[in-house]
């Protein structure tokens, strides 16, 4: 596979999503918006994690460094708080922008060192009728708000005005992140395409193993290291999150991470990895067959999932909701359940019945689609919060009163991802067993329906094994 070349950077989109913001705090009331990033997390005794931004964060400012901290307020004046220079910590740890050269960098109207915060914000939030930060996200923010707004009050006699409320600063930028722009989904493409051919690479090396009778000694984490290879060849900075690889009955945990168990001729696994780019991430699932064909049942299987997500796909698109995705898939894997007798008729009735009573929950237990973006499971409201509750199913068996489902718009992005997971259990025919097969797919919503960004990585069971035959 060839290697894809970088992308280039667009200084001017974090200026014009605060902007956006600075707009929607004034359409709100006024205020400023306090946004520290993300710390650095200790892995072990004196040894950090990789380190990433918070996403918030990252997306109004495009900065990488820890320790910074960005105040906007609703006139549209933005200061960074960020690490000076210092040489000799350089050394160690790399480059710093420093206050001096971080306003021009990064489009802000000023910077400051963040060694002097105490000093600085007081001053920040004085005159603004609202403080916006985000609720719950960061360990001790609001305490130090406090203290800081202690400050504030103290110079009333001065003239200084104090704040008199504080607001979830994640309510705005959630509904922001929602709709992506143009910048964005270039990134989202990208990462989408990366995932794709680490999926491809996986299903080739794979194919290639058994071609050659070296399954073997083959084991979960084998693939993984080609989905790393690969994420990282083309210039991603690693997996999105931790990679699912499950071979065999594995493939019927949801979460299981790839381990030692064996890739065993004549059965499936199922990988579900994405890589990050640039901040964003892509969130694929392929299931294919270990030896490069599939049996007769897990065909069978596979092929219903594969129309359970083709009439998800179907469903998205402006004006749907988001749930629609969902009930499509639903409908058509209940009735593959009843066609196959993995539920039965006599006893389950037909396709709404199954629904009704979630008969379908032994082998369909998680949801068809979810937001993607800067986070694998991405911000941005479920529901239609303009729009009163109605009573609906919850999905267990009975009823609840919630909002409708949200009403889909062009630039949102969700996953599509339904699946099948049999376990051993009575009635339960024994040729599916230890069967557990998912497809996903990233889709972005367009004007006219839908565009599948990650379908680089073939579905089709006749591709997949073509695929895995070398012949492609």
């Amino acid at each position: 596979m060839s290697l894809l070349p970088p992308l280039a950077a667009d200084p001017e989109a974090p200026r014009q999503r605060r902007a956006r913001l600075a707009q929607t705090l004034r359409e709100a009331g006024g205020g400023v918006a306090v946004l520290p990033t993300a710390p650095q997390r200790v892995r072990n005794r004196d040894t950090h994690h990789p380190y990433r931004p918070d996403s918030h964060f990252h997306y109004l400012t495009g900065f990488d460094e820890p320790d910074a901290w960005l105040v906007l307020d609703s006139t549209g004046r933005s200061t960074l708080l960020c690490l000076p220079r210092d040489p000799e910590r350089e050394i160690w740890d790399g480059h710093r922008l420093g206050p001096e050269a971080a306003a021009a960098a990064l489009g802000v109207e000023a910077a400051l060192s963040v060694e002097d915060l105490d000093q600085h914000m007081p001053n920040l939030l004085s005159g603004h009728p609202a403080v916006w930060y985000p609720f719950g996200v960061h360990e001790g923010l609001a305490t130090r708000i406090e203290r800081w707004l202690d400050v504030v009050r103290a110079r009333e006699r001065q003239g200084a005005s104090c704040p008199t409320q504080c607001r979830d600063l994640s309510v705005l930028l959630d509904e922001m992140r929602l709709i992506k722009d143009a910048h964005e989904l270039q990134l989202m493409r990208r990462a989408g395409t990366i995932s794709a051919l680490a999926h491809v690479r996986v299903m080739e090396r794979c194919g290639q193993w058994a071609r050659e009778g070296r399954l073997e000694p083959c084991r979960e984490y084998h693939l993984e290291a080609e989905l790393l290879h690969e994420f990282r060849r083309q210039g991603a900075v690693g997996p999105a999150y931790p990679s699912i690889v499950a071979a065999g009955a594995n493939a019927c945990v949801l979460h299981h991470p790839a381990g030692e168990a064996a890739l065993k001729p004549g059965e499936l696994c199922l990988v579900d990895a994405g890589c990050e780019y640039r901040g964003y991430a892509g969130d694929i699932t392929r299931t294919f067959p270990i030896s490069g064909r599939f049996s007769a049942a897990q065909r069978e299987l596979y092929e219903i999932v594969l129309a359970a997500q083709t009439a998800a796909i179907a469903a998205l698109r402006p004006g749907a909701r988001l749930r629609d995705a969902h009930e499509a898939a639903l409908r058509v894997l209940c009735q593959g359940m009843l066609d196959t007798g993995l539920l039965d008729r006599s006893r389950h009735g037909d396709v709404d019945e199954v629904i009704g009573t979630a008969a379908y929950r032994p082998f369909y237990m998680h949801g068809t689609s979810h937001w993607l973006g800067r986070d694998v499971h991405d911000v941005g409201s479920y529901v239609q919060e303009d729009e009163p509750p109605i009573e609906q199913p919850d999905g267990m068996g009975g009823r609840v009163l919630r909002k409708p489902s949200r009403i889909l718009q062009p630039g949102m992005v969700a996953t599509v991802e339904p699946g099948l997971y049999v376990r051993p259990a009575p009635g339960v025919p024994e040729r599916y067993w230890h069967l557990g097969i998912r497809i996903e797919d990233d889709a972005l919503i367009t004007p006219a329906g839908c565009e599948l960004l990650t379908r680089d990585a073939p579905v089709q069971p006749d591709e997949i094994e073509a695929l895995m035959a070398g012949a492609a």
